[in-house]
């Protein structure tokens, strides 16, 4: 699997996305350059690099090697491709230990961005990628404004050390686009009461009431990851902007870390087609109006066009856990687009019950002058 650092074409430094201005920056020399910079640049490395030097380690299958022994050696590419967890950095050599579905990181001896480029080819190249659009700096005073709002909140949850525990991460997702044709029927009851002097009439009219049309639903979001609880959080920064989302190029994921999809849409397609249908019912429902109620007898709808695109999808993420691990950990995420946030914080019941002790004190003070002049 290749793992790739994507560097700086005038000094070979490694390069990160900066999203103030969607740019790539090098640390070293301070140079700036965009996308298209960036990638013809590594398109001109590869070209040189296929013509100066042969694969290295490559097994050629050729007609005459043993079917039997196609299959082996396949077979044995196939497994070690999905169960390669541990990787070399290409600027310092240093192993990089990640599970099954991390796809970019950061080496842990050099600090030099990587991506792990096997993880997001072929059938698991995304689709689509939302680049970060708020700084680092920027959500770090976010997430402070946010959390000492908070009464009762540990002392060392507004640590340094905690801080920097701010992450950008890229999230896999599903993002749907559908056309339906959509047709509901029933009976409409129109209710009329009035009163001629003591006697009250009441009237009910009846209606068959049919609504048919063309539905569009667009940017349908599901989850694609199984394993991370933080899905929880990052649901709650929803909506995500997808009209700002470009079409997928690793290095904007340099800086920042990404994890690659687990679920596939054949286990989500049943759901995501109710989902569809329910949202197709209810726009038809609401052009129904006028009558007193309406009691719905057919429903008809069909998918008649339907997109499905991997996208990666950006969030600032602090994990807390306090010093008993036997205790849950927190999480607090930032749409890394709109700013929006999310989380759950700990409760430092220490601090709880001093604040309690202390209005019980004042109480019992009060009521002791209260006595006293009484």
């Amino acid at each position: 699997m290749d793992v790739i650092t994507h560097k700086c074409p005038n000094c070979g430094g490694a390069l990160t996305f900066d999203p103030s201005d969607q740019k790539f920056h090098c640390p070293f020399c301070l140079s700036v350059f965009s996308e298209d910079e960036v990638t013809a640049f590594e398109e001109k490395q590869k070209e040189a690099q296929m013509a100066d030097q042969p694969p290295v380690g490559t097994q050629t299958i050729t007609e005459d090697t043993e079917p039997q022994l196609q299959e082996d050696i396949q077979q044995q590419a196939n497994e070690a491709a999905a169960q390669m967890d541990l990787f070399l950095c290409p600027s310092c050599g240093a192993e990089i230990v990640t599970d099954a579905t991390t796809a970019a990181t950061y080496c842990y001896f050099c600090h030099n961005p990587v991506v792990l480029s096997g993880r997001l080819s072929g059938e698991f190249l995304p689709n689509k990628v939302l680049p970060f659009a708020v700084e680092k700096e920027e959500a770090t005073e976010k997430f402070l404004t946010w959390a000492k709002k908070k009464w009762f909140v540990p002392r060392d949850f507004f640590d340094q050390s905690q801080v920097e525990k701010l992450t950008g991460v890229y999230f896999p997702y599903w993002a749907v686009d559908a056309e339906m044709d959509g047709q509901l029927t029933g009976t409409g009851t129109s209710l009329r009461i009035w009163r001629v002097g003591e006697i009250e009439y009441t009237e009910h009219k009846q209606f068959a009431v049919t609504r048919q049309g063309k539905i569009r639903i667009k940017e349908l979001i599901k989850n694609a990851l199984s394993k991370n609880v933080q899905q929880k959080m990052v649901t709650g920064v929803q909506p995500f902007p997808l009209e700002k989302a470009v079409d997928f190029r690793s290095q904007y994921l340099a800086g920042f870390q990404a994890e690659k999809r687990d679920i596939e849409y054949q286990a989500l397609s049943d759901e995501v087609k109710q989902e569809l249908s329910g949202y197709a019912e209810n726009l038809l429902s609401d052009t129904v109006n006028g009558y007193t109620s309406f009691n719905r007898t057919q429903r008809s709808i069909d998918i008649t066009k339907q997109q499905n695109n991997y996208v990666l999808l950006p969030v600032w993420l602090v994990t807390y856990r306090a010093d008993d691990p036997n205790k849950s950990a927190f999480y607090y995420a930032m749409n890394g687009q709109t700013g929006k946030v999310s989380g759950v914080l700990p409760i430092s019941y220490q601090r709880l019950g001093l604040i309690s002790g202390g209005i019980f004190a004042a109480i019992a003070i009060i009521g002791m002058i209260v006595g006293y002049f009484i």
